[in-house]
């Protein structure tokens, strides 16, 4: 008797998964899950925006999306993107961006970031507090509306008081209240803030077991004030304050230096501490050309001259009295930086430790091509990563970095039963990357769907109309206010 119900239960199981309808079913597709090492023809089914069921058998669903010939893989995550206007998270999404977050420098006001983007966002979002905004506050001097960078000025060139340096704390805890996913430091931007400042604003960061995710104070070879030195204080800071760090664009930062400063980062890991580092595929930087990144010295700091720094609008490379002209100015220019080699990025992009970020703002074709670039170049033409590394490089590497800040990094970045439905699916012998620094908002090509959070944003290689499935991720101070 016991065997017989024990029959019946089975078939019960057996006939209520056959028979359960999910939302979407992704069919026939080749399923890449970076953290299982998953590659296999396999049907997805979604409920209620997350992974449902991974099967070999045929899976029935409101809708079936038919992926034979196409990868399955986790959403692309962008831990550096500026660009937050819906034009960018649109070329996001086309580049197979699900979520795309402000972490380097961070919004200057938490709450009101995320409310301006509730409800009509194409793709996930969140940011880290600011430390340049809580800075610019305290000296007198609030960022302009739509600025996240401060004109060089007192409030960057000033060392800060005791008073002031507990008045910036005071603020950036404020902002980690709000929702803030740990705290952003452009320290190049603020070249008055001391060494202890630094740390301080670390200490701040580590109280609330948040990372820092820094744009370190220098670039170039040039001692005292070289690359070497500025990856040196931010590990000394994370290992004094015991904050986890993530340096962004190593490549940018450290130029020729980048594969020497790499080392200090394996070197930090190899002893215990918690640092992270990315780069994006492309020779040039951008950055605002009246900041303290242009102040004396810069020429001979990054090995250029005016002729390497080039207006994203009109392809002008600059003379020295346009530059002077520009540097004076009080409205925002972004100006490229032509300080880098594809030697060099090619040599960083493979490496292990990297992960992609793209650093994306309008101007600059990383904005709309770094995901599909790295695929379409390092993948499918110069095959120096395979697929499932390079999907490791920009899923499941900054999931597991978004883990240091919230618990919903646990489930992005992985194609597995109750993660997240972030899912793109994307033709792996056409993925490219169209974007020029001609026509640097040109959309990729290749990704035939995107789902945010279970939702069709991208269909049949169109997007859709109408439809804002974003949704915001924020840090343990919201979630604990809430």
């Amino acid at each position: 008797m016991h065997q017989l119900l024990l029959r019946l239960a089975c078939l019960f199981c057996a006939s209520f998964l056959v028979a359960q309808q999910y939302d979407i079913v992704i069919e026939g597709g080749r399923v890449i899950d970076p953290e299982t090492k998953t590659d296999a023809v396999r049907n997805v089914g979604i409920q209620e925006g997350r992974i449902a069921r991974i099967s070999h058998a045929p899976l029935q669903g409101r809708r079936v999306i038919h992926a034979s010939g196409l990868v399955v893989a986790p959403g692309f995550i962008d831990l550096h993107q500026h660009g937050q206007d819906l034009a960018s998270e649109r070329v996001k999404a086309f580049d197979g961006v699900t979520t795309a977050l402000e972490m380097e420098i961070g919004a200057p006001d938490v709450a009101e970031f995320l409310k301006s983007k509730e409800g009509h966002s194409l793709i996930h979002y969140g940011t880290t507090a600011s430390h340049l905004a809580a800075r610019s506050l305290v000296f007198g001097t609030p960022l302009p509306e739509g600025n996240i960078l401060p004109k060089s000025g007192p409030a960057t060139e000033e060392h800060a008081t005791p008073e002031q340096i507990e008045k910036m704390q005071q603020r950036l805890r404020q902002q980690l209240d709000a929702g803030a996913l740990g705290i952003g430091m452009g320290i190049e931007y603020a070249p008055g803030a001391t060494r202890l400042e630094v740390i301080d604003m670390f200490r701040v960061a580590a109280e609330r077991k948040l990372p820092v995710y820094t744009h370190m104070r220098s670039a170039g070879h040039i001692e005292p004030g070289s690359a070497i030195q500025s990856v040196e204080e931010v590990i000394g800071a994370s290992a004094i304050s015991g904050a986890p760090l993530h340096i962004v664009h190593i490549n940018s930062t450290c130029l020729k230096d980048s594969m020497e400063c790499l080392s200090l980062v394996e070197g930090a890991r190899a002893h215990g501490i918690d640092v992270t580092t990315e780069a994006y595929p492309y020779i040039a930087g951008m950055t605002a050309i009246n900041s303290a990144v242009f102040n004396p010295g810069w020429q001979e700091k990054l090995g250029i001259s005016y002729n390497d720094l080039v207006l994203p609008d009109t392809g002008e490379h600059l003379t020295k009295q346009r530059f002077d002209e520009l540097h004076s100015s009080n409205s925002k220019q972004w100006v490229l930086i032509f300080a880098s080699t594809q030697q060099i990025v090619d040599q960083l992009i493979p490496n292990p430790l990297i992960m992609i970020a793209s650093d994306g703002a309008v101007g600059h074709p990383r904005n709309a091509g770094t995901y599909s670039r790295v695929l379409a170049q390092y993948v499918r033409e110069k095959k120096s990563l395979t697929l499932m590394e390079a999907l490791r490089k920009i899923t499941l590497m900054p999931a597991q970095m978004l883990e240091r800040s919230t618990p919903a990094g646990k489930r992005k970045g992985r194609l597995q039963g109750g993660a997240d439905a972030d899912i793109v699916v994307f033709d792996p012998q056409t993925i490219s990357d169209r974007s020029t620094f001609q026509k640097p908002m040109e959309p990729s090509v290749g990704v035939h769907y995107l789902l945010v959070g279970g939702t069709v944003l991208i269909d049949d290689s169109k997007m859709v109309s109408d439809v804002y499935p974003g949704k915001a991720i924020v840090g343990p101070g919201r979630s604990a206010a809430h």
